[in-house]
């Protein structure tokens, strides 16, 4: 006697591969971030680095992060993937690293920003500094979103 057993359909939820990504959360968080973290570190390159050790931590987390960020946008595109969930730990655990390396980039670039209120090319410098310390914000929160979006799936 045979009997017909419905089929389970998976209720996992498939990783977003090609044009998909852009238009599925969080993975949509990507191109904003490299986006905004690529303005940090114009602006900040715009400034000629005037505090080295302070502007130099938030250069760094901004441009590592940008190539890194490429990478897994290249991935995603692509479908390097294959729908593994270790690529939802990885890129959990990627944003949320990240997040916390620009909140401190983020502050950093403050500092900067209010320590350039009374150099020698104060009104450009201070615009340029306030600029990047805007974006290191937004960026910031693009990445606490997209690491705790990934739980809301």
């Amino acid at each position: 006697m045979a009997s017909a057993s419905p089929s389970v359909a998976s209720t996992q939820p498939t990783l977003p591969s090609g044009p998909a990504v852009f238009k599925t959360v969080p993975y949509a968080f990507i191109l904003p971030e490299i986006l905004c973290g690529t303005w940090v570190w114009i602006l900040i390159a715009a400034t000629s680095v005037s505090f080295p050790l302070l502007q130099g931590w938030v250069m760094y987390v901004s441009l590592s992060s940008c190539l890194i960020s490429l990478l897994l946008l290249i991935s995603y595109l692509f479908g390097f993937h294959k729908n593994s969930e270790n690529w939802k730990v990885l890129d959990s655990l990627y944003h949320g690293a990240t997040a916390i390396l620009y909140m401190s980039a983020a502050v950093l670039q403050a500092n900067a920003t209010i320590r350039s209120e009374l150099g020698p090319n104060s009104p450009l410098y201070y615009q340029l500094n306030s600029a990047a310390s805007f974006f290191a914000f937004i960026t910031t929160f693009l990445y606490i979103l997209h690491a705790f979006s990934i739980y809301y799936q």
